[in-house]
């Protein structure tokens, strides 16, 4: 298992993410997935059980001290209407979150959502308290633009604090044609090239695309509304040719191919994986461990018409 740091903290550059662990016997891979090395879980306030699935968890194996725990606060509607990006609804959220968890901090804390109207200074101010008192140990954003995040760590660092340590948008080899689900933000080539300007780190979500990759789908069958609606374009599928083409070079899967693209960006970058089997994890794995050269990289995403020999 490949690691990268945030602000200090060392993080598996594969994260094993909670959205289904009521459906999917989640323990068990948790267990699979800590054997395999993984140190890095994403959970949130909005995943009430998987939270609470995941304290209980780490209270039987005894294995807190070991792990970076990602989870995130201040999503629309969780618990009260309407927006809550705030320092009332964060207060809020960390706390219950630090009670179903079991623990006294959480490694990398993330705002779920934005609210574009709602001025950084206070949020900045409410997540240093937190900084200050030990709750957390990082900070960052989900779902933020690179606008709001540089305007954050613009206040921070005018004011003497801390600012946004690391983003988590979705990024994939398959381009987003609009939001996966509302207040969702896709790194857009702009925001990839802000990522390699500063450095800061991009931990993706659905960075296989929902598996889109997977072989599961076709231009013709869009019985899937929500693929279609979000990957279906003619780009998309010309990026999923490229990486099976790629994969049947190299002995590989195209989803393996789509996973590697994702941690072979020109800035610090971890993926949020959902395996659903042994089998599934072993080949994130194996993605993780896949070498692409620059050509392959730039001709799979469409910025070069011939594969390189």
């Amino acid at each position: 298992m490949a690691f990268m740091t945030v602000n200090g903290i060392r993080l598996s550059r594969l994260i094993m993410g909670t959205g289904d662990l009521r459906k999917l016997n989640g323990t068990e891979m948790l267990d699979a997935f800590a054997d395999a090395g993984g140190t890095t879980i994403d959970t949130a306030h909005q995943y009430t059980q998987a939270e609470k699935i995941l304290g209980a968890w780490m209270r039987e194996r005894g294995n807190r001290e070991r792990l970076v725990i990602l989870t995130k606060g201040a999503h629309h509607d969780d618990g009260s209407p309407g927006a809550r990006v705030n320092p009332e609804a964060i207060r809020k959220d960390l706390n219950e979150s630090l009670e179903r968890l079991g623990t006294t901090y959480i490694d990398l804390y993330a705002l779920h959502r934005d609210d574009p109207e709602a001025p950084v200074g206070p949020i900045v101010e409410e997540l240093n308290r937190h900084l200050a008192d030990g709750r957390i140990r990082a900070f960052g954003a989900s779902n933020w633009t690179r606008e709001r995040i540089q305007e954050a760590n613009d206040y921070a660092e005018a004011h003497g604090l801390s600012g946004f340590s690391f983003s988590s948008t979705n990024l994939a080899l398959a381009t987003a044609n609009e939001p996966r689900w509302p207040g969702c933000v896709a790194a857009d080539e702009a925001t990839r090239e802000w990522h390699e300007r500063t450095q800061i780190p991009l931990l993706a979500w659905s960075a296989q695309a929902g598996g889109f990759f997977s072989g599961l789908f076709s231009p013709e069958d869009r019985s899937n509304a929500e693929m279609a609606r979000v990957y279906y374009s003619n780009d998309n599928w010309r990026r999923y040719e490229r990486a099976r083409r790629l994969a049947a070079d190299k002995g590989v899967s195209a989803t393996q191919i789509a996973l590697a693209y994702v941690l072979q960006r020109p800035y610090p970058t971890a993926a949020i994986i959902g395996p659903r089997s042994e089998a599934e994890l072993k080949d994130s794995l194996e993605a993780e461990r896949l070498a692409l050269t620059g050509p392959e990289l730039a001709w799979l995403n469409l910025e070069r018409e011939e594969l390189p020999e």
